[in-house]
């Protein structure tokens, strides 16, 4: 340790009080975080990169300072989806500091690694009062049925009005509209359901039908209209 001339020549004061970091919530415990492996928990991180052109929800299970389970969903760039391939390759066995001073490859992935480490050292976690926080393998819990993440599209013109094109659901097939033209509920086909169903041995047609679905008053509608076509 090099000290400068000045605080040589200073005298020694001792220290009095030993305040010690805020405890933060961890898996249903109050933690003294001082080190990497004080930190346990399962959260999530939004980035986007600097055109904004993209962005990426970033979900990690830590336990004890090291990341177990990762889980990167990206949208509106086919690049920064290439590059989440090798962001989950890269992450998993980390510590998260490790994490937060590596490459991820995309500027919307390391945004999205840098917002969820503020979310964990500050213990405002997922499973921050859940004891022993959540299993591995809780990021595939999120995404349910089918494994896809859950996209929502809408597109819409001041002359034409809105067109619903891809919900939690799935894939929008058809828009109800009222005598009124407006919309009152809405078609659509779980993409994932159904390529399950076609793994199971299910010809595309059956899939198809297996795979629809409505929500709201579609019955009531009196027009069902294509919302990629019509």
């Amino acid at each position: 340790m090099i000290y400068t001339k000045e605080v040589e020549l200073m005298c020694p004061v001792a220290k009095g009080a030993k305040h010690e970091p805020a405890p933060i919530p961890e898996e249903g415990k109050w933690v003294h975080a001082k080190k990497i492996e004080d930190i346990s928990g399962f959260t999530h991180g939004v980035g986007w990169c600097a055109p904004q052109q993209g962005a990426c929800k970033l979900t990690l299970n830590v336990k004890e300072g090291v990341i177990q389970e990762a889980l990167v969903e990206t949208l509106g760039c086919s690049g920064m989806t290439h590059s989440a391939a090798m962001a989950a390759e890269i992450l998993q066995g980390k510590t998260i500091l490790e994490a937060l001073n590596t490459d991820l490859v995309c500027d919307a992935i390391n945004t999205a690694m840098r917002e969820l480490f503020l979310q964990i050292v500050y213990g405002r976690t997922q499973s921050a009062f859940s004891d022993d926080g959540l299993a591995i393998g809780a990021g595939l819990e999120d995404l349910g049925k089918g494994l896809r993440s859950q996209v929502g599209t809408m597109y819409a013109t001041k002359e034409k009005g809105v067109r619903y094109l891809e919900m939690a659901e799935g894939y929008v097939t058809g828009l109800a509209l009222d005598e009124d033209d407006e919309v009152i509920g809405y078609q659509f086909v779980n993409l994932g359901k159904m390529t399950d169903f076609i793994k199971k041995g299910d010809d595309p047609t059956t899939a198809w039908e297996k795979a629809k679905g409505q929500y709201g008053r579609v019955d009531d509608a009196a027009k069902i209209i294509d919302p990629r076509k019509e």
